[in-house]
């Protein structure tokens, strides 16, 4: 029988644990043991979990090692068949995961699959981070069944059908471990941040499926970590999506992004110096600066890849510019696609 275990990595996320971890424990199918692994926390994520959560393992790493870096090291101790990655601020109803572990008992080339995600605080709205499966433009620009740039749908229902994607949230990631290790996991040079959507790209190079199954639904808060508008994320988000599309997009792609991503990336840093933003608008050019210091090992992994390559994405990716077609009102995925 297929061993199962949910993992949730937690940096100073004692309130998370209290709110949140409470519905995982009472929803966990019995015989599916649940993980926290710690990144190093300086709050009383610890003690919290050692009083109020006595059934579930703890790991401790010494340091903040990012969501990439920390499950990595977390997972190269965790022995099962299937990892169910679960941000902190994730609520769990019952019955949930027994559809996604039905998938990839039953098809085994799905490499990952993931619920509906809806937002914790508004139940009427998908949540931003992965709403019911994304996808990413030529440009390398992220997009869900149920938000296009900052425009969250409400779900009624529009994206129930369960199908294949190009990627799934980290939020809610439900994976083959064996998969998982043999690809190397996350990239740990991200830190976070797209590190779900670049793994998603190299399972599917690999000749592996990605799947969402809406029929299966979490509600996550998000911004936990790190809130939208955050220097950080905007500098994490920049970075890795360039990283991401270098190691993994085809030649002609990169020939495009090469061409029109520093132009859309100087205009989207003079709209946050407009509004005041001079601390993001740095971060983008912090995140270029990156980028181009990582090319010696991006090149490296990009051979790697490619190496190991069993199909082409280009069919998977969307031809067009998410941009565009926003600007031009087509603001729903419906619209979209």
């Amino acid at each position: 029988m297929s061993v199962a275990k949910i993992v949730i990595l937690n940096w100073n996320g004692a309130e998370h644990l209290r709110r949140f971890l409470p519905s995982v424990v009472a929803h966990a199918p019995e015989g599916v043991g649940i993980v926290v692994a710690d990144n190093g926390s300086t709050d009383d994520s610890l003690s919290v979990l050692a009083t109020e959560f006595p059934s579930v393992t703890v790991l401790r790493m010494d340091a903040n090692y990012g969501f990439a870096g920390g499950y990595n090291r977390a997972l190269a101790q965790v022995e099962a068949d299937y990892y169910l990655l679960l941000n902190s601020d994730v609520e769990t109803p019952a019955g949930w995961l027994a559809p996604l572990l039905e998938v990839l008992e039953r098809e085994p080339d799905v490499a990952v699959v993931s619920p509906k995600l809806i937002s914790w605080a508004d139940r009427e709205k998908f949540e931003y981070a992965g709403a019911s499966g994304g996808f990413v433009d030529f440009l390398g620009y992220p997009f869900c069944r149920g938000r296009i740039l900052k425009c969250v749908e409400t779900d009624t229902g529009q994206y129930d059908d369960a199908r294949d994607v190009f990627w799934v949230s980290g939020a809610a990631f439900c994976c083959r471990a064996d998969v998982f290790h043999a690809l190397g996991g996350f990239d740990a040079d991200f830190f976070a941040h797209m590190e779900e959507i670049d793994l998603c790209w190299r399972m599917q190079l690999a000749g592996y499926r990605v799947r969402v199954v809406p029929q299966s639904t979490v509600y996550h808060l998000g911004g936990g970590t790190l809130t939208t508008d955050s220097p950080a994320k905007v500098f994490y988000n920049h970075r890795n999506n360039l990283a991401m599309l270098y190691k993994c997009s085809t030649s002609w792609q990169r020939v495009v992004v090469a061409a029109t991503r520093p132009v859309l990336d100087f205009a989207a840093a003079l709209s946050y110096l407009a509004q005041g933003r001079a601390d993001n608008f740095r971060a983008v050019f912090r995140a270029w600066r990156d980028f181009l210091k990582w090319h010696p090992a991006m090149n490296r992994k990009r051979r790697f890849i490619r190496q190991s390559r069993v199909v082409r994405t280009s069919d998977k990716i969307y031809p067009g510019s998410i941009l565009l077609r926003y600007l031009f009102g087509r603001r729903t995925f419906g619209r979209m696609m």
